[in-house]
C-alpha cells in the first residue's frame, strides 16, 4: 500500500492549497478511488472504503451480491462463481472482494485523478461563489493578469484562482493599464458561466465611486455618514449626495477631507475625474439648487406631479450650471431623480414669468445661494491663511461650523474662533429679525443655516 499511502499524501497537499478540512479530502479520495473502481467493474460498482486518517493507508473492498443470473457484472456475481470461493454462499448474499490499488491499471489512476481534480475544481467554484454572491458594490484589489480583446483579466489578492474580469464596458476609457500593473474595481456582478462562477469587475459604475469613498473616508465606512445618491459620467465628472446621521458631522467636509485629502485620493485613483460633492436634502428644490453646484441659482420651483423642477440662473452663472455639453445640468438632474428645466434670468422674463417671482424669494433661498470669498470678510491675514491651507476659501463652506470646528484648524486661536461665529451670525440673520421681536419670530426659522 505504500504507492497509496504516497498518492493519498499528494492529495492531501493539493487540498491543503484550497483550503479543504481533514473530513472534505477524506471524502474526495473515496469519491476518486470508486471512480477508479468504477473504471475497473463497471459504473453501478458498489465498495467500500475506509481511510487511516494517522498512517494514509485505506481499504477497499468491492460489494457483488449473490444471483442466480447476472444481469449486472459490475454489482453481481453468479452464484457458481461465488461458490468457487466459499461454497457456504447463497442467492443474496453479499460477496466482498479486497482490492489493492496496486491492482489499478493506468486508465483507472487516470480516473482517480480525474475525479479528484474535478471534485477540487466544483469545491472551489462553489466557495468562490459562497464568498463573493453577497459582496456586490465590494472594492476588490488584485493584479493585471492579461489583456484579452479589450477586456482586462485580474488575478485577485483574496482569491487568486477565481475569474475575476473587466470588460470594456466597465472600464474608463481615458485609463490604460499593463500587464502586472496593480489595479482595484468594484464588483458588480456573479456571472454563471459553464466552467464556473466568473466575477463581473467594474470602473465604470458609480458604485466604484462609492467603494472609494468607504476606503477612504471613515465616517462613510463607520456609517455615519451615507452616499445617497451618486451620478457619474465616466471620466468626466461625478456628483454624489451625502448625509450624516450624526448633526455634529458635516457630510461634505469628511469627504473632502482636511485641505481635501479625501477627495483628492479617490480623484487620483479615477484618472483626475471630477467630482462634486453636495449634502443631500429630501426636498426637491434645495436638492436641486445644490446639485447644480458649483452654479449659483437664484430661483428654483418644482412640479410633484410631473417630478420636473424649473431653476432659474443669473446671465453670468448659466453655462456654469449648464457645464461642458450639458453635464453638469445633466448630472444633476439624474442625481435628484427629477427632471431640471434651466432658464438664464433675461429667457426666463422673455418666456413670460413674473419678474418678482425671480427677485422676491424666501430668505432661504437667499441665505443659501449668497456664496462669496471669505477674502470679503474683516478678517486678519493670517486667519484666512489658516482657513485657506485647511481647504476653506469661501462663505458657504464654514457657514455650518462651530466653535470647536475653527479651534481645530491650525494657526486659529479662540478670538479667531469667536470672530467667525460672530461675523456668521451677523451675516445669516434676516433683516429686520431681532430678539424680543414678535412680529419676526414666524420669519425666524427662514434665517437658519442650511448646510
Amino acid at each position: 500500500m505504500a504507492n497509496a499511502t504516497r498518492i493519498v499524501a499528494a492529495f492531501r497537499d493539493v487540498a491543503a492549497t484550497k483550503s479543504l478540512s481533514e473530513e472534505e479530502m477524506t471524502d474526495l479520495v473515496k469519491d476518486g478511488m470508486l471512480a477508479g473502481l468504477a473504471r475497473i467493474y463497471g459504473p453501478t460498482v458498489q465498495a467500500e472504503i475506509d481511510i487511516d486518517e494517522d498512517t494514509g493507508d485505506f481499504d477497499m473492498v468491492v460489494l457483488r451480491r449473490v444471483v442466480e443470473e447476472v444481469e449486472d457484472p459490475a454489482c453481481e456475481i453468479a452464484l457458481e462463481e461465488a461458490r468457487w470461493d466459499d461454497e457456504g454462499f447463497e442467492v443474496g448474499d453479499v460477496m466482498e472482494i479486497p482490492v489493492r490499488f496496486e491492482d489499478f491499471g493506468r486508465n483507472a489512476v487516470m480516473a482517480v485523478k480525474q475525479r479528484i481534480v474535478q471534485r477540487v475544481r466544483e469545491n472551489e467554484r462553489d466557495r468562490i461563489r459562497d464568498e463573493f454572491e453577497d459582496q456586490l458594490g465590494e472594492l476588490l484589489s488584485g493584479e493585471l493578469q492579461q489583456i484579452e480583446r479589450g477586456k482586462l483579466v485580474v488575478m485577485l489578492n483574496r482569491a487568486r484562482d477565481a475569474e475575476a474580469i473587466i470588460p470594456w464596458k466597465e472600464q474608463n476609457p481615458r485609463e490604460r493599464f499593463r500587464q502586472g500593473d496593480p489595479i482595484r474595481a468594484v464588483l458588480k456582478k456573479v456571472e454563471e458561466t459553464p466552467k464556473g462562477p466568473r466575477l463581473i469587475l467594474s470602473r465604470a459604475d458609480p458604485l466604484f465611486v462609492a467603494a472609494l469613498f468607504k476606503l477612504e473616508v471613515p465616517e462613510v465606512h463607520q456609517g455615519i455618514v451615507d452616499i445617497r445618491e451618486i451620478s457619474r459620467e465616466v471620466g468626466g465628472r461625478t456628483k454624489i449626495a451625502v448625509y450624516s446621521r450624526d448633526e455634529s458631522i458635516d457630510p461634505v467636509g469628511a469627504c473632502v477631507g482636511l485641505k481635501g485629502s479625501r477627495v483628492q485620493a479617490v480623484v487620483n485613483e479615477l484618472g483626475g475625474e471630477r467630482i462634486d460633492i453636495v449634502p443631500w436634502h429630501p426636498d426637491p428644490e434645495v436638492f436641486a439648487r445644490r446639485a447644480l453646484a458649483p452654479a449659483r441659482v437664484s430661483k428654483v420651483f418644482s412640479d410633484p406631479e410631473r417630478q420636473v423642477v424649473t431653476a432659474i440662473v443669473d446671465e453670468d452663472q448659466l453655462s456654469l450650471a449648464i457645464g461642458r455639453n450639458g453635464q453638469n445640468v445633466r448630472l444633476a438632474s439624474q442625481l435628484i431623480g427629477w427632471q431640471i428645466d434651466l432658464y438664464g434670468s433675461r429667457e426666463w422674463i422673455e418666456r413670460g414669468a413674473e419678474i418678482g417671482a425671480l427677485i422676491d424669494q424666501p430668505a432661504e433661498d437667499q441665505y443659501e445661494t449668497a456664496d462669496f470669498p471669505l477674502s470679503e470678510l474683516n478678517l486678519r491675514p493670517a486667519v484666512l491663511a489658516a482657513l485657506s491651507d485647511a481647504g476653506y476659501d469661501t462663505f458657504l463652506q464654514i457657514i455650518d461650523m462651530e466653535r470647536r470646528d475653527f479651534l481645530g484648524i491650525e494657526g486659529l486661536g479662540e478670538e479667531d474662533a469667536d470672530r467667525l461665529l460672530q461675523l456668521i451670525d451677523e451675516l445669516t440673520v434676516v433683516e429686520g429679525d431681532s430678539p424680543g421681536d414678535d412680529e419676526g419670530d414666524s420669519d425666524g426659522d427662514e434665517g437658519e443655516r442650511d448646510g
